[in-house]
Parts: structure tokens; C-alpha cells; sequence
């Protein structure tokens, strides 16, 4: 992995630019991508008999071959190592229309998540080291030719459901070359043998009306029986490495060993956590740009944080 790809998954934060080419071809591409799309409606299966979203007649589901051309040709986002589950959009916007959103799925195989870290996570220095590491990776994202970004803050705090197994926090970036603000909204669904992410895309102004409808969202998509996170079963199943901090934070380079004294300060909620997280990066960053030399460059994302997506222009 090279420095790059580890300051991606260590800032939880994909490249992306949510702009739309003013070049006078781009209207018709946008239109020959949009027709070209496959729209599913009703029961969907996702993965290999993994989960199950049974759509209303709110939603529709894009499979993961033209999710990709969706988020990549028409969104402007770089393409990723990892595969998608699809999306689903609602089913009254176009995707090129003003105001369109959508919900992405991805699912990681690492094990079982345990969740007993859950009341002792302090959001607040996750999040002072999330926007320091995103502000180191403005100097590559210039070089790719894409916005600066800054993460902005939390929109709403993270949060675990001991009942319903599900996490859920939603982040704020503002990108250079916009004025709306982009939203990322996630949610982890813990399973079985892994966990699978919903991420809502979309742009700031929008955090209201996708709080009212992820309750929605989220009450569509489950496990299937055998996936389910109360299907574990203790001695015959493997247990992830890293817990919820991991998840929020990167769970990649947790399940490295890289993130282990991180997340235990804070955790522990220690005053001196920017100062580990720079002081790691910098060891890191020698490191990775030492192995970079042998490897030709990618953009990827390994992570079950899943990706910081850009949607169409909100301005």
C-alpha cells in the first residue's frame, strides 16, 4: 500500500469532485449514461445471498456495474479497488437533477465486529485527527487535479444501536471549488462475518430530509438469515481485529496493527492525540513513499469506512 492509499483510508476520505463539465458535449453524455442505466425495483438481493433490500415504491436500485458508471462517468469520482454492492436513488429525482442523492452499498469479510468499545469512544479527538489528516492529503489531491477539501465536522455525531447492531454518523466536507457543502451520511450494519456499509451522498442542505428517510432506508436492508450478526457463532466464527472506533477511524490500517496505540488514546480520550496521529503519519509517510518507488500509483479504498463520494452539483 503506498502513502497515498493509506492517507485515503486514515482520513476516511476519497478524492472526488462533485462538479459537472461545462464542456458542450457533457449534457449528451449525461444523457447517454442515464439511458443506458438498468433500474431494478422491488425485492434485490445483494452480494452472494448476503442481504436483502425490498425496495417501496420510493426507491430504485442500480447494480454494481452501473453504480460504478454513475459515481465514476457521471459524479466525477476516481474509480476504487473495491467493488459496490449498487445503489439505490430515490425514484422522483434524476440522478443528474438538482437535489439528487443516493445510498451506496459495500460489505467487508473481516469478521465479527465487536461492539463493547461503544461507550468509551471520544468522538471529539476522532474527529480534531480525521481533519488533520485530511488537510495533509490536500497537497496529493492537488497533484491528481482535484479540490481541496476540509472536513468540515460532524453533521450528526456518531451513534451505536446495541438492539438493531447499526452505527451510524454522517460527516461534513467543503470542497474548493464549491459553495454547497457535501454530506456523506453513514451507516455499518453489523453482520456475521462482516460488516456492510450504507452511505448516503449528498450535499449538506440535504441533511435533514436524508435523517427523516434513513430510518426508511435502513429498515429495507437486512442480513440474511445465516449473515446476521446474532448468527455468530463464538469459537467456529472469525472475529474482526479492530471494534467500532476502527470503523469510523479506518479499519484497514487497524487491522494492520498501524491504528492500535491511535485508537486506544481515544479511547482513553488523551489530550496529546494529534500529536500521535502527526507523529505516526510522518513515520508512516517515510515508509509507504520508500515502497512507492517499486509500485505504480492507484487510488483505492480498502476500507469499511467506505468512500467520501461527491454528488452532481448542488450549487
Amino acid at each position: 500500500m503506498q502513502l497515498k492509499q493509506f492517507i485515503l483510508c486514515l482520513s476516511l476520505i476519497w478524492v472526488c469532485h462533485p462538479l459537472f463539465s461545462q464542456e458542450p458535449n457533457r449534457e449528451q453524455e449525461v444523457e447517454k449514461i442515464e439511458a443506458g442505466l438498468k433500474w431494478v425495483t422491488g425485492r434485490v438481493v445483494l452480494g452472494n445471498n448476503l442481504a436483502e433490500v425490498n425496495l417501496n415504491s420510493g426507491f430504485r436500485y442500480l447494480g454494481p456495474e452501473d453504480a460504478r458508471k454513475v459515481i465514476v462517468d457521471l459524479w466525477g469520482n476516481p474509480p476504487s479497488r473495491g467493488d459496490s454492492l449498487g445503489m439505490i436513488c430515490p425514484a422522483d429525482i434524476g440522478l443528474s437533477e438538482s437535489g439528487s442523492w443516493a445510498v451506496v452499498f459495500t460489505y467487508r469479510e473481516d469478521g465479527y465486529v465487536k461492539d463493547d468499545d461503544a461507550a468509551k469512544i471520544n468522538y471529539d479527538d476522532m474527529l480534531k485527527q480525521m481533519q488533520e489528516s485530511v488537510r495533509r492529503e490536500n497537497e496529493d489531491r492537488v497533484k491528481q487535479n482535484f479540490p481541496k477539501v476540509e472536513l468540515v465536522g460532524w453533521a450528526a455525531s456518531p451513534r451505536y444501536d446495541h438492539d438493531t447492531h447499526k452505527l451510524y454518523w454522517a460527516k461534513e466536507f467543503a470542497f474548493a471549488d464549491g459553495t454547497v457543502h457535501t454530506l456523506n451520511y453513514d451507516v455499518r450494519v453489523l453482520g456475521r462475518k462482516g460488516v456492510l456499509a450504507i452511505n448516503a451522498v449528498a450535499s449538506i442542505n440535504q441533511l435533514d430530509a436524508i435523517q427523516e428517510r434513513m430510518p426508511e432506508i435502513i429498515s429495507m436492508v437486512n442480513f440474511l438469515p445465516g449473515n446476521r450478526y446474532t448468527d455468530y457463532q463464538q469459537g467456529n466464527d472469525k472475529v474482526a481485529t479492530y471494534g467500532l472506533a476502527a470503523l469510523i477511524l479506518g479499519g484497514v490500517a487497524a487491522k494492520a496493527g498501524l491504528f492500535k496505540g491511535l485508537i486506544a488514546l481515544i479511547i482513553a480520550g488523551k489530550k496529546f492525540i494529534i500529536i500521535a496521529a502527526i507523529a505516526i503519519g510522518g513515520f508512516l509517510a517515510r515508509f509507504f513513499r520508500k515502497r512507492a518507488k517499486s509500485k505504480p500509483e492507484s487510488l483505492t479504498d480498502a476500507s469499511p469506512s467506505g468512500p467520501a463520494l461527491g454528488p452532481p452539483n448542488q450549487d
